[in-house]
């Protein structure tokens, strides 16, 4: 019995799965039933020219409800609900240009049967619609008179409008131009103005030329002369035998050469292991596969492969950074999403009235020597050769997943990178987008492979890319990066080398443009690597006296190494016992440590009368600004968090506001934020947070869900980890590969520069009143040492006569701990009583006019 029922529930399942929109029997049902509707309007519109005398009166007087009236009788030929259709049409409607709707209604009952493009179906609606809504005000304004319902209600309505606004005569002007420019429109006539038929102009103009010039035609072709052409190239495009098929290969990783003897294969060259420097693969197809009558057949071993090599004498590049392309396509972009990350370094000019030689902020420490490049590992063992089977085994499987889905395709094309490869595709003409985009788990199932991942379209570009990764993948290291070009020249005023792109370029961002990073990432793939990648390449190429680093770990022991840099790149409270911040108290003081010094730098800016960063230490080096005055040289401060999901759980609001603060205003006066995170969630990551941080960068996530939180779009959950990231900068995302740099490497680094010599007083921050300093009697207490929340919690407790720790905490959306401070500072100012266990606190003060002024009085004092 439990067999026949498991069969019968099957059985009901696929009777209900055989139900779909997409079964061409239903299409063909629904077009059947469209078909009759238009019979059926049809009947119903030429009953209502001969009985609508008849049945006008008794429709309008009993309206919808004389369809289940008995007693009501018709003369339409359709009964009841005839007269009403037809009624609703003519009366209500348009009048007689309503049969035009008999006419939508049989069209897209044959688009439905004939499985039709709606897209062509719409067009001509929104076409049939604005010709009714013209003919029916035409028919009231020729046939206003007439008690026949010309152009119905709504043409009737339009009509009046229209007279009144413009009148008759301005109104039959409209509709002639109306008619002119719809007529040039549809048929385009060739008015041929030229030289010779323009004779007569020339009397009167004498001193001009008036070229022999097909005004119209210079500049295009009559419908019907255009459509000719389609059909000729048409043709042409169906005599030939044989259909192309491009296969194009970029990139800098060289090809194994072991299959060379099979059908297809790549030949062997005169360079060693047969390497090949962003070359170009183009193979014939069958025609079959431009046009296939059978898509799930594809005879790939036929395929005839050529490969375009280097010129003779061409050095092969040791190490790309801008790959070649096929002659004809636009050079491939490194730095994307239309930001500059360049600066222009403006030459230093003496301007200052004592003719001083400009400020050097890095003659504190002249004898500073940057890191050097042999202190880096180069995984020189780690490359890795791409094989040409992987890629031609790929190419297949791709194509003929495709054609399996009847989608065709005129090219495809190749792209290496460190880790992933990008195919991209060009759709032959009339295939939907969206078509080849539900297909990535099929291209997946089909290439047995993880993290597959479609790009449609791909922004700038007419094609659709597919990420498909690597079997065999190549370690980026940060050596290989901060050596190339790109980076030893880059002119910016915070360079970080994050790695490298699809096509194999290094990838060099300023994080002054950004202005702020978030990073997310699960467990383990390569969220402190890339911290790590940041923070080196601000040690590579900035002086100790150009940037200073505010470290925030609260794990405490992903960044303690960088400790040693104390008297070089760090900045820290002056009361802290170890230069990296562990403990949330110090947190909280820190930041809040920051808003004031941002606050200060605001200050010296506007008294500087600089807009940024930029300018203020530009005037500065050229000697405009007096230090007796408070000028001084202005460094950057990045500050890194490395876990910010545990400071979010155990201060709250204490931290989030201040970082919030921070990211809205610090941009302009060189405080730039790097925030890391494994759990990307949104009471981590809140939209306050979200959006202050433009730039984010995204590891392999665990569901799609983490991915829209921290990039807006999905696509991160489908990452394959070790290092492979994807970075939002504006509405682009761009996928990369993050250099890989070993912890030894950046001992080594730190270990180069602590054994130099250091400033001898490291950069403290703007002293905090913390917790341990409001431990003091209320006769001591200044208005500066209370909370900034003070004023507006006192005001709270006084309007509400309710001295409740508890409800501080809750209106103002502070930690309790916070609370608890400010409660204890109104005890200590006599504005509430003691404690009196689980009841409230007793209220001193009974006024909130009493209350502001006594703090004025406190301000005062």
């Amino acid at each position: 019995m439990g067999v026949q029922r498991k069969k019968k529930k099957r059985a009901k399942k696929k009777a209900r799965a055989t139900f779909s929109f997409n079964d061409e029997r239903v299409l063909k049902i629904f077009g059947l039933i469209f078909l009759f509707l238009g019979i059926y309007l049809t009947v119903a519109f030429s009953s209502y020219l001969f009985t609508w005398k008849a049945d006008q009166d008794k429709v309008l007087l009993h309206s919808w409800s004389m369809l289940f009236n008995s007693e009501v009788t018709v003369q339409n030929w359709l009964g009841r609900l005839g007269a009403i259709v037809s009624n609703g049409f003519f009366y209500w409607g348009f009048g007689i240009p309503s049969v035009l709707f008999i006419f939508l209604t049989v069209r897209f009952g044959l688009s439905l049967i004939r499985r039709e493009s709606l897209q062509d179906y719409l067009r001509l609606f929104t076409q049939v619609i604005l010709i009714t809504c013209f003919l029916s005000v035409i028919f009231e304004f020729v046939l206003h008179s007439s008690h026949f319902s010309w152009g119905g209600a709504l043409g009737n309505a339009a009509y009046l409008w229209l007279s009144s606004f413009v009148g008759r005569v301005g109104l039959g002007l409209l509709f002639l131009l109306i008619c002119l420019a719809s007529l040039t429109w549809f048929i385009n006539p060739s008015l041929e103005l030229t030289g010779e038929n323009m004779g007569g102009f020339k009397r009167f103009l004498p001193n001009v030329d008036l070229p022999s010039i097909d005004y119209f035609t210079s500049f295009g072709q009559s419908t019907k002369e255009t459509r000719s052409k389609k059909r000729n190239n048409k043709t042409t495009k169906e005599n030939k035998e044989e259909g192309s098929f491009d296969f194009v290969v970029d990139g800098a990783l060289p090809l194994t050469n072991d299959e060379t003897s099979k059908p297809g294969a790549i030949p062997k060259t005169d360079k060693a292991e047969g390497s090949l420097n962003s070359d170009t693969m183009e193979f014939n197809l069958p025609t079959s596969l431009t046009k296939p009558k059978k898509p799930n057949v594809l005879d790939s071993s036929s395929a005839e492969l050529e490969i375009a090599m280097p010129a003779a004498g061409q050095e092969e590049a040791v190490e790309t950074t801008t790959p070649k392309v096929k002659e004809g396509e636009p050079p491939l972009e490194t730095v994307v999403h239309g930001a500059d990350y360049s600066e222009k370094v403006l030459p230093i000019q003496q301007e200052n009235p004592d003719d001083l030689e400009p400020y050097d902020p890095t003659k504190d420490l002249s004898s500073y020597v940057h890191p050097t490049l042999e202190l880096l590992e180069d995984y020189a063992d780690m490359k890795v050769e791409v094989d040409r089977a992987e890629l031609e085994a790929n190419k297949t499987q791709i194509i003929d997943t495709l054609m399996n889905y009847k989608i065709q395709i005129i090219k495809i094309r190749a792209t290496i990178g460190p880790t992933v490869t990008l195919y991209e595709i060009v759709p032959a003409p009339g295939i939907k987008i969206s078509k080849i985009k539900n297909l990535e788990d099929d291209i997946a199932l089909s290439l047995a492979a993880l993290g597959i991942r479609i790009i449609a379209p791909i922004p700038g570009k007419g094609t659709i890319g597919i990420e498909v990764p690597n079997k065999k993948k190549q370690v980026v290291s940060f050596k290989e990066v901060i050596q190339s070009d790109k980076f030893q020249n880059a002119k910016m005023s915070l360079p970080i080398a994050l790695g490298k792109t699809i096509a194999n370029e290094v990838f060099v961002a300023d994080l002054a443009k950004m202005p702020h990073l978030l990073i997310a990432g699960a467990t383990g793939q390569g969220k402190s690597v890339g911290i790590n990648t940041i923070l080196m390449s601000l040690l590579y190429k900035k002086h100790p006296s150009q940037v200073k680093l505010v470290l925030i770990d609260p794990k405490k022991v992903e960044l303690f190494p960088y400790a040693q840099l104390e008297k070089h790149f760090l900045g820290f409270l002056p009361d802290v016992d170890e230069p990296i911040i562990t403990d949330t108290s110090k947190v909280i003081n820190t930041l809040n440590s920051l808003t004031i010094e941002m606050d200060t730098r605001y200050d010296l800016l506007k008294k500087a009368r600089a807009r940024n960063i930029k300018e203020y230490n530009e005037k500065f080096t050229k000697r405009k600004l007096n230090p007796n005055n408070g000028h001084k040289f202005l460094p950057f401060i990045v500050l890194v968090i490395d876990e910010f999901a545990d400071l979010i759980m155990t201060a709250g609001k204490e931290v989030e506001l201040p970082i919030a603060r921070i990211a809205q205003l610090a941009r302009a006066v060189g405080i730039h934020m790097i925030i890391a995170t494994q759990r990307p969630t949104t009471n981590i990551i809140t939209g306050m947070i979200k959006a202050n941080f433009p730039a984010r960068i995204s590891f392999k996530v665990t569901s799609q869900i983490d991915s829209r939180t921290i990039l807006d779009a999905k696509g991160a959950e489908q990452l394959i980890g070790r290092g492979d990231m994807l970075l939002n900068v504006g509405s682009d995302i761009i996928r990369l590969q993050c250099a890989f740099v070993d912890t030894p490497e950046v001992e080594k680094a730190i270990d180069f520069i602590s054994e130099q010599r250091g400033y001898s007083i490291p950069y403290h921050l703007p002293e905090v009143k913390g917790e341990e300093d409001l431990s003091k009697d209320g006769s001591n207490l200044k208005y500066s040492d209370l909370d900034p929340m003070f004023e507006d919690a006192a005001k709270l407790i006084v309007g509400s006569q309710h001295g409740s720790t508890s409800s501080i905490q809750r209106k103002l959306s502070l930690g309790y701990n916070r609370a608890g401070r400010i409660m204890d500072q109104m005890e200590m100012l006599n504005i509430v009583g003691p404690s009196m266990g689980s009841k409230p606190r007793e209220v001193m003060i009974f006024s909130e006019s009493e209350l502001m002024t006594y703090l004025d009085h406190l301000k005062n004092r």
